[in-house]
């Protein structure tokens, strides 16, 4: 053999390795996120549905919360992804020739995006519709019953559902692009179905944090409040322990004599009340032995936190509503070569990175508050070791579609410079520049409306509560009075 063709074996074994490397890392990752997944939902599922005295039910329920486990590891992948590429980015500037970093490249985080909207598809068009499908299943009609009977009018069903679904998606393909190129390009499934259905439905989670994020912004400052012990002067732990020990007590009082009373009593609801005043009042002892520290420190610090973060993040796209103005190369993009560790994405160069990195993170969890925090939304909320297995399905596409819209989110407000990798660019809307222009002012005009309503209305109460004037019989415009029982009292 000539030179010529060791070298092209070489480069080729060299390129099967890098693979086989790659393949391997993103094993680890996704087993990872899978098994953290899985330890979460067991906390929230049902028992009752896994332990029935009917298997066949046990034994869908349990591959429906596979599934659902598969969707939820999708998910928590898709947040990760932009904030990893992002750091991996800024490791490699630092450190271009260290050895125990060379598997960190561009082919591995371009992979990576790939996957994350491969299983994204897959999980939002085939999994999450057959796991309900499958949990609502009884099997057709005069067939055997079983679990292999269930798994027959799920396909069915689902194959029912995807010609629905395809006959839509052509038509709005016809109304929007009403071109013959358009239309026939929808008959290709894999290259172009798939990439234009998901695009509508990444646009509709685009849509939805639009609307929970600033909800959720302005919610996390309660949210917090509530988590933190508060200065006394913002709060009286003394009076919150003797209401709820006189409220335990009363209804143990009703349980135990129940003839007492001449209305009927349902006494299932009577003691989950009596465990929900136990849990608040063991909650209320621990806060109460709070030190000085946490309880003059910690809650001011963390409001500042939350204040800083939050104007951080308006003032940024404030700033990316300039640069459209300005700069055609502000729009958001796609980004088919991964070039990694060659120009920083910040302009603060490492500092910069990991403020993006924070806004991020800090952003989704505003997102998932405001979304739980939202009438319409508000019955989704899982409950401890009390959710069904519906809702849960529900819980993990909603959760999906948030977090598989958040790298266009970021991209789009102008929270990091990071280009789109791989099918997350290829979005027709990206493109245009009014809706882009539109959805980055609605950002801030809402975040800004629901931070001075509901921060100046948190501040009024307070300070009514902290000098005593809830308790006065005096109408008070915009504040919320105290009840008959506390006036007494």
């Amino acid at each position: 053999m000539e030179a010529a063709d060791y070298e092209v074996l070489s480069v080729r074994e060299q390129l099967f390795h890098e693979r086989v490397r790659e393949c391997i890392i993103s094993t680890l990752l996704f087993a990872t996120l899978y098994i953290l997944c899985h330890i979460f939902l067991t906390h929230f599922k049902k028992p009752a549905e896994f332990i029935t005295v009917d298997d066949e039910d046990a034994t869908v329920n349990k591959i429906a919360l596979e599934l659902c486990t598969f969707t939820l590891a999708v998910a928590l992948g898709a947040v990760l992804l932009l904030p990893f590429s992002i750091i991996s980015n800024e490791v490699l500037l630092s450190l271009p020739r260290n050895y125990y970093i060379q598997w960190l490249n561009g082919s591995l985080i371009h992979g990576l995006w790939n996957l994350v909207f491969l299983f994204s598809n897959l999980s939002v068009i085939f999994l999450m519709p057959f796991a309900y499908f499958f949990t609502e299943s009884e099997g057709f009609a005069g067939s055997r019953k079983g679990v292999l009977g269930r798994v027959y009018e799920t396909v069915v069903m689902l194959m029912l559902l995807t010609l629905l679904v395809l006959g839509m998606v052509w038509v709005a393909s016809a109304i929007v692009d009403n071109n013959k190129a358009s239309r026939e390009s929808l008959y290709d499934f894999w290259e172009y179905y798939l990439p234009y259905l998901y695009s509508c439905i990444s646009f509709l989670g685009v849509l939805l944090l639009l609307v929970c994020t600033p909800l959720g912004l302005a919610r996390m400052f309660s949210v917090t409040g509530k988590l933190l012990v508060k200065p006394r002067l913002l709060e009286d732990l003394e009076e919150q322990l003797y209401c709820s020990a006189f409220e335990e007590a009363a209804l143990t009082r009703r349980i135990c004599n129940p003839t007492s009373c001449w209305l009927p009593l349902d006494m299932e609801l009577l003691h989950r009340q009596v465990l929900a005043l136990q849990t608040q009042r063991v909650l209320l002892e621990k806060r109460q032995k709070a030190s000085a520290w946490q309880r003059n420190l910690g809650y001011p610090l963390a409001m500042l936190c939350l204040l800083l973060l939050t104007g951080l993040s308006v003032l940024i796209v404030a700033v990316h509503i300039l640069e459209l103005l300005i700069d055609e190369a502000a729009m958001p993009r796609g980004m088919q070569d991964a070039s990694l560790g060659q120009v920083s994405f910040s302009k603060l160069g490492s500092f910069g990175a990991v403020i993006q990195v924070i806004l991020i993170f800090y952003l989704m969890v505003s997102s998932v508050v405001g979304f739980y925090s939202s009438p319409l939304f508000r019955s989704l909320r899982p409950r401890w070791h009390d959710t069904a297995m519906t809702q849960i399905i529900g819980n993990c596409v909603c959760l999906l579609v948030l977090s598989s819209a958040l790298p266009v989110f970021s991209r789009t407000l102008g929270l990091t410079r990071f280009d789109l990798l791989g099918d997350f660019g290829r979005f027709n809307w990206l493109g245009n520049f009014y809706i882009v222009f539109l959805y980055n002012a609605a950002f801030a005009g809402l975040t800004t409306l629901c931070l001075v309503k509901t921060f100046t209305a948190a501040v009024r109460a307070e300070l009514i509560r902290a000098f005593g004037l809830d308790r006065l019989p005096l109408p008070v415009s915009g504040f919320p009075r105290a009840s008959r029982k506390t006036q007494h009292q």
